[in-house]
């Protein structure tokens, strides 16, 4: 049993595994861990939540680690030379990955719903959690944002919620191929496309997510979900989307700065919905988790009426603030959808666009960099921006030979106007030398809690000038 264990958690401020150290010490376990970003210094008042709440802290040599009951919790790509691992290996502690110790919490829980895909995840999980919470279901919530419906005084990162109920959702992850190891009653599928695996790779994990499941919930827009339900032969789901033949459709689509307004048609019935999250792939991300509370008993008038108080997650156009008719969003966009979503919310108003880009890593640019560039240049046009830093990089070994330059120049070539400027805070004052009232600054990227940081000091910047 989990309250049975003590847990050591290598990289405990990453956003997958901050969340999962709370649930798992609510469940009666002992947590401490260690962190980079903590010798370095950074992210301070993170780190001392986390030690105001009882998680012991260490700095990331090992001294952490005093005996073999221990369990090890770090990422399966962590280097055995990290001292923690080695340390672990040493005194022959058990090792987990944070996906197993997060399945095996899971699939201990009597109901449970997964929500899976490629982009969408987290937003679809935080509007689930917020149905499910004003239901009274009191579930327990596993996310990798920060849901701002239950952030308070107390609970500033809360990327996790604790539950008395027996009834948990989570997102799950396709990158490190981990979803699999969930058995959900209820498994959403939000799309399939180029991220992390190959599109081949992809439709294996999905489609055995999808087929052990329950009640599944799936993209009926999405040409590859559609597929790959198609060959599953499914005998209970449920589709949503806009699109004739989706069991929970999207008609009357009223699209805003903000929000939205639109008509689900569910069961025969037509339902006005209002959103405070804008656009169009958050109508999709709302019936698909309509779709999910209500296959799990939550009447549809209750779905709909939470989901209009759903107030979103941090870093999922985030919008900072505005200063001289100059907004700044902050976004974790960092892959082709995500982008794109983001881009066509953007462009669906008037304005100029200044994109600012920091890859979240070297390798995704040699894996979708093609991608990223044809994104840019096809959704950003006339006066648009785009300014790209050097990829995300807190060390270890990683091929980096190819960087953010190559992208500028796929950009450009296919028409974009993009820039390269090495450093972060070079690419801050050209951003602020170059805002125009009238301009929307998006900040975009992953893997980098500081970026909500530089998206805040811009807009500082500008409302200084």
């Amino acid at each position: 049993m989990i309250e049975d264990k003590s847990y050591y958690f290598c990289g405990i401020g990453g956003s997958g595994m901050l969340p999962l150290a709370m649930i798992v010490k609510a469940a009666g376990a002992q947590v401490a861990g260690s962190d980079r970003a903590l010798d370095q210094g950074r992210l301070a008042d993170k780190f001392q939540w986390l030690q105001d709440r009882g998680i012991k802290l260490f700095k990331q040599d090992g001294s952490g680690l005093g005996d073999g009951c221990q369990i090890l919790i770090a990422s399966a790509a962590i280097e055995e030379t990290v001292p923690d691992v080695a340390r672990a290996t040493a005194l022959g502690c058990k090792r987990m990955t944070r996906a197993e110790l997060l399945a095996a919490h899971f699939n201990a829980v009597p109901s449970s719903i997964a929500v899976g895909g490629t982009s969408g995840k987290s937003t679809v999980t935080g509007m689930i959690g917020w149905i499910l919470t004003e239901a009274g279901r009191d579930p327990t919530i596993m996310n990798g944002a920060v849901m701002k419906n239950f952030v308070h005084a107390d609970a500033p990162f809360a990327s996790s919620r604790v539950g008395a109920g027996a009834l948990m959702v989570s997102e799950v992850d396709e990158s490190d191929g981990s979803i699999a190891l969930f058995d959900p009653e209820i498994a959403v599928l939000n799309n399939v496309s180029l991220d992390h695996k190959s599109l081949e790779e992809l439709r294996i994990l999905f489609g055995d997510f999808v087929a052990k499941a329950r009640h599944a919930i799936w993209n009926h827009d999405d040409a590859e979900s559609r597929a790959l339900v198609g060959t599953r032969r499914l005998t209970n789901g449920s589709s949503f989307g806009f699109l004739d033949g989706a069991d929970y459709q999207a008609v009357q689509v009223e699209e805003q700065s903000l929000g939205s307004n639109f008509v689900m048609r569910s069961d025969g019935g037509e339902h006005p919905v209002s959103l405070q999250v804008p656009g169009r792939h958050n109508i999709a991300n709302a019936l698909a988790a309509i779709a999910a509370s209500t296959a799990i008993g939550v009447p549809v008038a209750t779905a709909i009426s939470a989901i209009g108080t759903f107030r979103g997650l941090a870093r999922r156009f985030d919008i900072v603030g505005s200063t001289g008719d100059i907004t700044v969003i902050d976004d974790f966009g960092h892959n082709p959808d995500k982008i794109a979503a983001t881009l066509r919310t953007l462009k669906a108003f008037p304005g100029r666009v200044i994109a600012f880009f920091q890859p979240h890593g070297f390798g995704p640019i040699q894996k979708m960099g093609a991608e990223l560039a044809t994104v840019f240049a096809e959704y950003l046009d006339g006066d648009d921006r785009v300014i790209l830093c050097d990829p995300v990089y807190f060390g270890g070994t990683v091929d980096r030979s190819l960087g953010s330059q190559s992208l500028v120049d796929a950009i450009n070539a296919a028409g974009g106007r993009a820039e390269y400027i090495p450093a972060r805070p070079d690419c801050g004052n050209r951003i602020v030398n170059l805002a125009e009232s009238g301009d929307r600054i998006v900040i975009m990227g992953a893997r980098d809690d500081t970026l909500h940081g530089f998206a805040e000091s811009i807009l500082s910047q500008i409302a200084g000038n």
